[in-house]
């Protein structure tokens, strides 16, 4: 079995402490060229030659000669300049984690950042220098950016200018309480991103009115209270990823989705999905497809009594959709009328930083972990997606709960992120293997899903397609990509910020861009070079074409559910308010 570790970080860590430990060490011993702090090129290119082969598939380091004396000449004019300046340079501001005034102040602290960031600005140019393909490139620069990230001076109290600022204005309180802090979430299993405690799912997140009117070993299906009088003759079914919880799309009535959907006069419903135990350890895609997906729509169909319905699918709730609709079309069956793919992948050219991972040792490893068994845990995929941005998801509040002795503000975004599921292994590797490693969804044919060949181009249906510019896990040339993939009538939105940020904007603030444009060439720069920026929501411009989608409106139900179909219990239900455990 492959000995790959579970995240490329941890095993590389080593090498990036000791380079900064002897960095430290060297500050006060003269070099040969007669200034503290400098490392060796030699040693920094052994120190660095040590990380490179703990990255998975990576070969023997080799470096562009030509960069390679550049960087030694900037290297050691950095140097020179940091040590003949005699005091702490001003630039160190310009990075927000050295920015305060009290870096400045103090001598030690300040050296040390600025010693950080040439050393940091030497390694990353190192990655850049490499000879190598273009993955193993990424790779190790990837790596490098996590042990910048981890050895910056600002994590450790010895140097926080910051931190000991406090810890002496509040006679140690903030050292006790940074303690107590890390105790806390320790016992917890994660770094707190926000106080949880202010917190509670179905009374101030998840709180549109509704009922669950379904459920099966997967989900439940939620119909919520319409909120005008008459609605669309179509009614809307919500499909969440199921790498994270629905209330995503329903934080609270200011920033909620569903609530938006719900007053644009659409009756609405939502696939909640169960967080997984031990029991659903056999679980597999092909479950998800038939008995979560395909069993929501028909469900939704048969509740309401309507030929078809509109769906909206976000990130890998998608791609379930995606899916789901491609069966149903090889069986000749066409129930949804449209579909609306949020940040969601189909074709997996373009994974962006997620791709660094993914290769056939890291694939087959997880199929030999879970192929025939198991659970993925929540605090495996929270912790990759979190490092995924060390500094803003991780060492931010590194510093601020444990040193500072801080409480991070309440923020219903960051309590949602906090709140993860595990994932039942059989599905999990089966979805890594035919979709990140392979791509075959999109070559008709080529993968079967229960017991149906896919082909989207069988899927011909109105589609809206959404994709954030800064999206660092759907790139937006991958969410573009669907719009090469779907033969129907199509509409490509573009939104300004990130995976999360740029999906949950609400129309009232009135914040942020979006794009639109409505040619379709191949690449999405092609699409962007004549689009159009427009200020504010893109929710306002879905919410026009879905209104075209949802067909004549009619008096909206007064009751939840059906002769058939009866109220089991108040939204949000029991199923999202479980917490991930390996019981």
């Amino acid at each position: 079995m492959s000995t790959t570790p579970k995240n490329p970080w941890e095993a590389i860590a080593q090498p990036m402490q000791t380079m900064w430990a002897n960095a430290m060490h060297q500050m006060g011993q003269p070099m040969p060229f007669g200034m503290p702090g400098a490392m060796p090129m030699t040693d920094m290119m052994g120190t660095f030659a040590k990380m490179v082969p703990s990255v998975p598939g990576a070969p023997q380091v080799s470096f562009d000669p030509t960069k390679l004396q550049a960087l030694q000449q900037a290297y050691m004019k950095d140097l020179t300049e940091l040590w003949m300046q005699g005091m702490v340079p001003p630039s160190i501001a310009t990075d927000r984690r050295f920015a305060s005034e009290e870096w400045q102040k103090q001598p030690v602290s300040g050296f040390a950042a600025a010693l950080h960031l040439i050393n940091t600005r030497m390694l990353m140019g190192l990655a850049d220098a490499m000879q190598g393909d273009a993955k193993t490139k990424a790779r190790v620069l990837f790596a490098v950016e996590q042990w910048a990230a981890a050895a910056a001076p600002s994590n450790f109290l010895v140097f926080n200018a910051d931190a000991q600022k406090k810890a002496i204005e509040t006679k140690g309180e903030s050292i006790a309480k940074g303690m107590q802090n890390m105790l806390h979430d320790m016992r917890q299993g994660h770094v707190s991103m926000t106080d949880e405690s202010k917190f509670e799912v179905g009374r101030n997140v998840a709180t549109t009115e509704g009922a669950v009117v379904f459920e099966n070993e997967l989900f439940q299906l939620i119909e919520y209270k319409p909120l005008t009088e008459k609605v669309h003759e179509r009614p809307f079914l919500f499909i969440p990823p199921c790498i994270n919880k629905f209330y995503i799309l329903d934080l609270q009535p200011d920033n909620s989705v569903v609530r938006y959907l719900i007053e644009q006069g659409h009756h609405a419903f939502m696939l909640s999905w169960r967080n997984p135990d031990a029991s659903m350890a056999q679980t597999t895609w092909d479950d998800y497809i038939e008995k979560g997906a395909i069993t929501a729509i028909k469900t939704v169909q048969d509740l309401t009594r309507k030929p078809d319905i509109n769906a909206l699918g976000f990130c890998v709730g998608g791609t379930i959709l995606s899916n789901a609709l491609a069966v149903l079309a090889a069986r000749g069956e066409k129930p949804v009328h449209s579909a609306t793919f949020l940040t969601a992948l189909l074709d997996f050219t373009h994974t962006g930083v997620l791709d660094l991972f993914i290769d056939e040792g890291f694939v087959r490893m997880r199929e030999l972990q879970f192929g025939q068994g198991g659970l993925m845990p929540a605090s495996d995929l929270s912790t990759t997606f979190s490092f995924l941005r060390p500094n803003d998801l991780v060492w931010n509040y590194v510093v601020g709960n444990y040193l500072k002795g801080e409480t991070p503000p309440p923020f219903d975004l960051l309590y949602w992120n906090s709140d993860s599921t595990n994932l039942p292994g059989p599905m999990y590797a089966w979805y890594l293997r035919n979709t990140y490693l392979e791509n075959k969804l999109i070559t008709p044919g080529a993968v079967e899903v229960c017991g149906e060949k896919i082909d989207f181009n069988k899927v011909d249906i109105p589609v809206y397609i959404y994709g954030s510019r800064e999206d660092h896990i759907v790139p937006i040339e991958g969410a573009y990509a669907s719009t090469q993939v779907l033969p129907g009538e199509k509409r490509f939105v573009m939104g300004a910020s990130g995976h999360i940020a740029g999906v949950i904007n609400p129309v009232k603030k009135n914040k942020r861009s979006y794009w639109t444009n409505d040619e379709l060439p191949a690449s999405h720069e092609d699409w962007l070079a004549g689009a159009t920026e427009h200020p504010g929501s893109w929710w306002a411009d879905w919410s026009g074409w879905l209104e075209q989608q949802g067909g004549k409106l009619v008096l909206a139900p007064k009751r939840y559910g059906s002769t058939k179909y009866k109220e089991i219990e108040p939204a949000p239900g029991r199923y999202v308010k479980a917490k991930a455990s390996l019981m």
